[in-house]
């Protein structure tokens, strides 16, 4: 069966026909390049947050590379054009689909504590203090990861892939609103940091809108990368030199901001390994919907919902924010890195537990906060209604809202959906000297505590709790849908709202990336976008759900999803943001004609 007539079989709207946009022209000088959102055609396709990382996965493509290389291509291009969201001191999670075996695999290269770091090293630090330091660098996992996917499903060796990254960013790009604008947020912090300073403050202000932004020092730490390979970080000159920053922040003259020195040693780095899991399995209406597996949360959370979802008489939006509220009461109570605490994964995605879930859904909004469940059972069945609030429940962490998610396809049916970040915008805000590259700030992505039985307080080598969610959607063994988002805890409800958008509701693609979105994550109140507020707040403040706009950065924003769809006979939509971050980037190897 045809894919786009799988999902039209069993949606409740049919899916309407989509027009092709015109192919993407060379902006201007001094003009920021033309992005398109949506394209459709053969032989290939992506679909990132900037068309110069979706240009450089196009390139290795039409070279005759595949998914995985040309994956790997846009990230590390993104890492020049995106620094403040991706780049080789960071990490991600990576779900690949192999057309020959019609499997879906997936890479952890999260990055991890250092051995030094205790569950109670994060305890009494202010959480803005925290942010900007070299405490919260946690063990880089990108680069691990790049050379995992390369050797196991790659065509092309590292330096061919790195290469279309080294011209950007040598050549440069054309600085757009949102380079500027998140610049202009992190300047209190990147001006306190000389080599960070020196690198995204010329002159002591962002970079104009218009201007051409260069990173020499990033251009050749890529090719020394490519020469040398993953060892010169794990271990080498590179992984010394990051120690080195993060021990002894190059913290400016006359600064006066507290910056704590980090616990990362050489060997934290020698001992790093990227690793490949399973990855989570729910089936949704006939549709196989696979995710990353923990310690990421995001394919536990999206497969529960799904699941809670799926053992409902109706689905609306209603039940979508309720689904969600329930996964994320559990998500919180469960879900750490399995090396070091018990996740029941399997229970968390059982049919019979998702039906125990889906009794506590009514017609009205449950009290805050829902209690999380009991995923190894006993299995009671359906409860007599309790609306009273619940105890206990857990509260939301603070989460790093900045990530990026790219997706690819290439002409032999090879999928890859690959979400990296550095955690916050911007990161730790630390540069390495000389190197053009971001630290990381992940390890605030732990519980601070004092939280006895936390599953996600920090430990020796530990990888904190992540909401990443690269997704890929099977019918029949074959590639239906790919799509994931950045957003931090909003990244679980975006994929969620956007996969029920599609199957449930039969929005086009498209149409289902742009809709406005809300996020209920266990909150008393939604947050939602204001459009989202403006067209569904009042039919569902009448059955108890309370709204506010989502804070952002930036506010009233939610995610900046890319997601594939695959129409049979070799014919793809690739889709990304048509305004979410300044819009996003589609691109085909050989566009379809116009419909």
């Amino acid at each position: 069966m045809r894919a786009a007539g799988a999902i039209a079989s069993l949606i409740l709207v049919a899916v309407t026909g989509l027009v092709a946009p015109p192919a993407q022209g060379a902006a201007p000088p001094g003009k920021p390049p033309v992005k398109r959102p949506v394209a459709e055609g053969y032989g290939g396709a992506v679909a990132t947050v900037d068309l110069d990382a979706s240009r450089a996965a196009l390139e290795i493509l039409k070279r005759g590379g595949n998914a995985m290389d040309a994956a790997i291509a846009a990230a590390a291009t993104l890492g020049v054009t995106e620094p403040y969201s991706a780049g080789i001191a960071g990490g991600g999670f990576l779900l690949y689909y192999d057309a020959r075996t019609r499997q879906v695999t997936t890479i952890d290269g999260r990055e991890t504590a250092p051995r030094a770091m205790t569950s109670t090293a994060l305890e009494g630090i202010p959480f803005d203090e925290a942010v900007t330091s070299g405490l919260s660098v946690g063990v880089p996992g990108t680069v691990a990861l790049w050379d995992a996917g390369l050797r196991k499903h790659g065509t092309l060796p590292l330096r061919e892939v790195l290469r279309p990254a080294i011209v950007t960013a040598e050549r440069g790009f054309v600085v757009d609103q949102t380079f500027h604008d998140q610049t202009r947020q992190n300047a209190d912090r990147f001006k306190d940091f000389t080599s960070t300073a020196a690198l995204f403050l010329p002159g002591g202000e962002p970079p104009r809108v218009g201007s051409i932004f260069r990173n020499p020092d990033l251009a050749r730490t890529y090719r020394e990368l490519a020469r040398r390979g993953p060892g010169w970080l794990y271990g080498g000159e590179l992984g010394r030199e990051i120690v080195a920053t993060v021990k002894r922040p190059p913290v400016a003259p006359g600064a006066t901001r507290v910056v704590r020195p980090g616990l990362m040693e050489l060997s934290d780095l020698r001992s790093y390994r990227a690793i490949e899991r399973p990855p989570t399995k729910v089936t949704y209406r006939g549709f196989e919907v696979y995710g990353m597996a923990p310690p990421s949360s995001g394919g536990a959370a999206v497969g529960e919902a799904l699941s809670i979802l799926e053992a409902l008489p109706r689905v609306g939006l209603h039940e979508y924010l309720e689904a969600s509220r329930l996964a994320f009461a559990d998500r919180n109570a469960y879900v750490g890195d399995p090396a070091y605490v018990r996740v029941p994964l399997d229970g968390l995605l059982s049919d019979v537990y998702a039906k125990e879930r889906a009794c506590l859904i009514g017609p009205v909004a449950m009290p805050h906060p829902a209690a999380p469940g009991s995923p190894e059972g006993p299995y009671a069945g359906c409860p007599s209604p309790d609306r009273s609030p619940a105890a206990g429940g857990k509260g939301e962490r603070p989460e790093g809202p900045e990530t990026t998610h790219l997706v690819v396809a290439d002409r032999w049916g090879n999928v890859a959906a690959y979400t990296l970040t550095i955690e916050q915008t911007g990161g730790s805000g630390i540069v390495v000297p000389g190197r053009g590259i971001l630290l990381n700030n992940e390890l605030t992505d732990f519980t601070f505590g004092p939280a006895p039985g936390d599953p996600n307080l920090p430990g020796p080598g530990k990888r904190p709790r992540s909401s990443m969610a690269p997704t890929i959607v099977l019918k029949n063994g074959r590639p239906v849908l790919a799509v994931g988002s950045p957003g931090g805890a909003t990244i679980i409800t975006t994929v969620l709202q956007i996969l029920v958008n599609r199957i449930d509701f039969g929005m086009p693609l498209p149409e289902a990336i742009a809709a406005p979105r809300a996020s209920q994550r266990n909150l008393a109140a939604t947050q939602a976008e204001p459009e989202f507020i403006e067209r569904y707040g009042a039919e569902l403040s009448a059955l108890g759900h309370e709204f506010t706009v989502f804070p952002g950065p930036p506010a009233g924003e939610i995610g900046a999803a890319t997601g594939l769809e695959f129409l049979g006979g070799g014919r793809v939509q690739a889709v990304a943001e048509p305004s979410r971050r300044g819009g996003g980037s589609a691109l085909v190897v050989t566009p379809a004609p116009r419909r």
